[in-house]
């Protein structure tokens, strides 16, 4: 683990129990400068790990609880015309913010999901015609039911497309479900703890990630996984350039999180199924489920042929 990185980590684990694989996966999309999306009954540490990762870093920190009723202009912002300046003035919304917690955000209408596309993808926002630019770090961390939930809306594939990485929370073993009460016995707020890193280390850190080396048979590598992802007769989906591009970003960010200088085919496999999975739909309905699709992407991984030399 990255000597930088384990302060995060150490934070992260210390304030939700059992999610120290949830807890690299949201450092590795901070870091790739990309979006998360956590997936999950209610209940199981979603927004509670997010809420974690802002109380662990000092970066400034916004959250948006989606419901049907909230409009776009409730997220990224309005102008009103100001009669003291005879002009109009900008309210920003909360997605001006380094870490942004979407909650619940399958259960927002289209239009309001469709709002946070300019942002996640350019890390601007466009109102009556004036752009805004959002700051460095910008990271949304949304969290969604499962779309079988009452009152949720699936999210559009262009939506999807734009999360780096995404993962389902579930409950944790008993004996960690036993150490969680006793935590919060303990304390009131277990999360409210003191940020270990500034600003500044995570702008530095996320400069180090781009300085990690990734050479051409690595390149190959991801192309051929997306290539077999693409072409599978079970699978259909977005599996774009994006794609391709997420894939190479978060593998790097792992390398990173982990203290390695290069990327190996390790860190690609490790974060391979995380990158796809949001992206991808099951052509059999019936045979529609996540157990099905992680054991056809491990069967890629398993089967995709791996560089020997790099």
């Amino acid at each position: 683990m990255h000597t930088r990185v384990a302060p995060i980590l150490d934070c992260l684990t210390a304030s939700l129990l059992g999610a120290e694989e949830a807890a690299e996966l949201l450092l590795v999309g901070l870091l790739a400068e990309g979006h998360v999306l956590i997936e999950g009954p209610p209940g199981c540490g979603k927004t509670s790990l997010a809420k974690a990762l802002a109380h662990c870093v000092d970066c400034t920190f916004r959250r948006i609880q989606f419901t049907p009723d909230v409009l776009p202009a409730d997220v990224v912002g309005y102008t009103v015309y100001n009669q003291h300046s005879n002009g109009f003035v900008f309210h920003p919304g909360p997605v001006f913010g380094h870490i942004v917690i979407a909650d619940e955000l399958n259960r927002a209408g289209p239009r309001v999901q469709s709002a946070l596309l300019e942002c996640m993808n350019e890390r601007q926002v466009t109102v009556d015609g004036t752009t805004h630019i959002l700051e460095r770090p910008f990271f949304v961390v949304a969290t969604q039911n499962h779309v079988e939930s009452t009152g949720t809306f699936p999210l559009p594939d262009s939506q999807l497309d734009r999360f780096l990485l995404s993962f389902v929370m579930t409950l944790p073993p008993q004996p960690i479900q036993a150490a969680i009460l006793d935590l919060h016995a303990k304390e009131d707020e277990p999360s409210a703890r003191a940020p270990v890193v500034t600003h500044e280390s995570i702008l530095e850190m996320i400069t180090a990630v781009h300085e990690v080396t990734v050479n051409e048979a690595i390149y190959a590598y991801i192309v051929a996984l997306c290539e077999q992802v693409r072409t599978h007769p079970e699978l259909h989906g977005t599996v774009s350039t994006r794609t391709t591009i997420a894939l190479m970003r978060a593998a790097r960010a792992c390398a990173f999180v982990r203290g390695d200088e290069a990327v190996f085919p390790d860190q690609v496999k490790i974060v391979m199924p995380y990158v796809m999975r949001h992206r991808l739909f099951l052509r059999n309905a019936h045979a529609a489920n996540d157990a099905h699709l992680d054991a056809l992407l491990d069967d890629i991984l398993s089967t995709t042929e791996v560089p020997l030399s790099l």
